[in-house]
């Protein structure tokens, strides 16, 4: 049970955040709008790394689950799991995310590799970054590394709540 009560969700900024969910508001955005202004910053942010950006997918997902695993983040991994299948990952890919298995091919392995030292350690070896340019373009790599900043937010967000 989360730490704290979940919101009723009303306004013009649960309505907001609800158009951007199909009209349905999550447990973290009932927990978010105990401060609107905050839920609203929020749905902003992860509404554009969502919906707007040049980076796919597949790569957006594969690291959602990839921060879930690592911050131990449940409701992550149950939010994400079937978007990533729809992103097109496949069921061994889902479980290399889990196990850090090489069932990966290189660039994806590289992705976690760069979600890991972000994730783990904040700094990221340029060695590491300097191969993810054979990759991603300048843009793609902004959105990456956002990607991976952000849902750590989310998930020390929802752990921490106990959400």
């Amino acid at each position: 049970m989360a730490r704290i009560p979940e919101t009723d969700g009303s306004g013009e900024i649960a309505d907001r955040i609800r158009e951007r969910r199909g009209g349905n508001l999550h447990s973290l955005d009932r927990m978010l709008l105990h401060s609107p202004q905050l839920a609203d910053g929020w749905n902003s942010l992860l509404g554009a790394i969502r919906q707007r950006i040049a980076l796919p997918a597949a790569i957006r997902e594969l690291v959602i689950l990839r921060i879930a695993v690592l911050n131990r983040a449940p409701y992550e991994w149950a939010a994400h799991e079937r978007p990533a299948r729809e992103a097109g990952l496949r069921e061994s890919q889902l479980a290399a995310v889990r196990e850090e298995s090489p069932a990966l091919d290189e660039r994806l392995r590289r992705v976690i590799a760069y979600t890991d030292a972000m994730t783990r350690d904040v700094h990221v070896p340029d060695e590491l970054f300097d191969a993810l340019r054979a990759d991603f373009s300048d843009g793609e790599l902004v959105e990456l590394t956002a990607t991976v900043a952000a849902y750590n937010m989310v998930s020390r967000f929802l752990v921490a709540l106990d959400v």
